[in-house]
């Protein structure tokens, strides 16, 4: 029976309880990395209602609709190898994990969402063993190729009892940027019970719910990024599969994250000082309840006016404007606020599978972004803004020039 391109959420993700309450909608949404040949543009194109539900009992934060999997990961656009920023903060996290949990040659490290196997280097690089799990199929066959044994599929049990057969138990898995796109928790926390060594540590990166709330960072609300976590309901869901989640750091990464730290449950708790100080953090901040969360759709329509009110006077000034990065965050922002080359000119990116091709719905064409130093537009607006002080250094010789670049969050601003 053929699977539905989009099913609803009848129930939260971590606690089960069926009572999730309407946050805000962000509209019919397409796939945000789903770019288009110039032969697409005249073809209907997927879109799907967005919207984002709160879970009073737990505190969970996520979307209400789940769209086929298939459709955004088979062939994957996103590869985290062309940011230095990602690329330093792996070499960084990997000799951490590796120092911290006494990792050896004879170790195994699993990391779901893999990717281009960027982080699994930074291990094999110091010895240790690893194996990458990652459904795109084009991203996979680029980690083989580079000599990252890499399996073209989803994290599952069954997949974690395949692993188990033909490697071994790991005493490492990771999962950066993956976590929060997974429907079936249960089935992953499952295949995690399987495939982790007893002593085995289970690491996880991603957007941090509180960041998310006070930067308004509602660009990185779509349909791959299922969950918008917090500690709260995260302690709940590793304690239904008897692991603990024991520790917790923040880190600046795309624009604010957490790494996660879990193991299995022993007879005393564990936490560390710093994740029961992060627990009474989110209490004081109310970011388990509702009011705090309609406080933060409210700002994100301030954000819709006043970026459309600056790029509309913009054109009308004769002003040329481009954005610069083509991120599926950006490709939310323009659809959200209904930005197009009405005006906006085009985009600019560094990832060279994206170059000729056009942005989803919007479709505003991708450029290399040597073309900012050729013409020198007027105003750059910034997409990709988690990775601001990076793309700042490179654009300085732009701006020297006289150049301005528009942050739109957290709130909108000139450069």
């Amino acid at each position: 029976m053929k699977k539905q391109p989009v099913k609803i959420v009848k129930h939260c993700r971590t606690c089960k309880s069926t009572d999730l309450k309407k946050i805000f909608s962000l509209g019919d949404m397409p796939m945000v990395n789903n770019f288009l040949t110039s032969y697409q543009l005249d073809q209907p194109e997927l879109k799907f209602p967005l919207t984002v539900v709160f879970c009073p009992k737990c505190g969970m934060v996520e979307t209400l609709e789940v769209v086929n999997p298939s459709l955004m990961y088979t062939n994957y656009v996103y590869i985290s190898t062309f940011s230095k920023t990602m690329a330093d903060h792996f070499d960084k996290l990997a000799q951490s994990l590796i120092a911290r949990f006494g990792m050896t040659s004879r170790s195994l490290v699993v990391e779901m969402g893999s990717n281009d196997g960027l982080f699994l280097k930074k291990f094999k690089k110091y010895g240790v063993k690893v194996l990458g799990v990652d459904p795109a199929k084009n991203l996979a066959k680029i980690a083989n190729q580079e000599g990252i044994e890499t399996l073209d599929t989803f994290f599952s049990k069954k997949i974690a009892d395949k692993i188990v057969k033909e490697k071994g138990q790991a005493s490492l898995v990771i999962g950066t940027n993956v976590f929060a796109h997974i429907d079936d928790l249960d089935d992953v926390l499952k295949g995690l019970n399987v495939v982790l060594k007893d002593d085995g540590i289970f690491v996880a990166e991603f957007p941090y719910l509180v960041d998310l709330v006070q930067g308004v960072q509602f660009d990185t609300i779509y349909h791959e990024h299922l969950s918008y976590f917090s500690m709260k309901p995260l302690a709940h869901l590793f304690k239904r599969f008897n692991l603990e989640l024991f520790d917790v750091e923040r880190t600046p990464v795309h624009g604010g994250s957490v790494i996660i730290y879990v193991k299995r449950k022993g007879a005393e708790s564990s936490q560390t000082a710093r994740l029961k100080r992060l627990l009474v953090e989110e209490e004081r901040l109310g970011i388990h309840e509702k009011k705090t969360l309609d406080a933060f759709a409210k700002k994100v329509l301030i954000i819709k006016r006043d970026l459309n009110k600056l790029l509309i006077g913009l054109k009308k000034r004769k002003k040329k404007v481009v954005g610069f990065g083509a991120p599926a965050k950006g490709n939310i922002l323009l659809n959200y606020c209904g930005i197009d080359g009405k005006l906006i000119d085009y985009l600019t990116d560094n990832i060279p599978y994206k170059h000729g091709l056009y942005a989803p719905r919007t479709h505003l064409q991708v450029f290399p972004q040597e073309r900012v130093a050729e013409e020198q537009p007027d105003y750059l607006l910034l997409l990709p803004w988690n990775f601001k002080k990076e793309i700042l250094r490179k654009l300085a010789s732009y701006r020297k020039k006289g150049g301005k670049v528009i942050i739109p969050i957290p709130k909108v601003e000139i450069i």
